[in-house]
């Protein structure tokens, strides 16, 4: 047990083109959203699918390739952990942000041209 591990798989749809940012130091980050689907039968057997959108975040090599080929509409398998920060909002307010920092990526279909 105590080489339990924080490790995430999605396989969804990105919502709109990544947003990437270089800086001086060579490095790079790319920031996405994708979209997983989740369906089943309610109580009354009707069919019912759920939407989950989940922030990415890919840095340096990885973020490179996000920004030469994902496109809004990638069908992709993202994979890296979860991470939980919290920051003060212009108004003083205490926000909470949930994204996946992304270790690698893989295309499930065809890339958007």
């Amino acid at each position: 047990m105590s080489d339990l591990r924080n490790r995430v798989s999605l396989i969804g749809h990105v919502g709109a083109d990544p947003e990437v940012k270089s800086f001086d130091s060579k490095g790079k980050l790319a920031k996405f959203s994708i979209a997983t689907n989740e369906t089943y039968q309610n109580g009354k057997g009707e069919k019912v699918t759920e939407t989950q959108w989940h922030n990415v975040v890919a840095w340096n090599g990885l973020a490179g390739v996000i920004e030469k080929h994902v496109k809004k509409g990638s069908f992709l398998i993202v994979e890296g952990k979860i991470v939980n920060r919290a920051y003060s909002a212009k108004e003083g307010e205490k926000r909470y942000v949930t994204e996946i920092i992304a270790n690698s990526m893989n295309f499930l279909g065809a890339k958007p041209e």
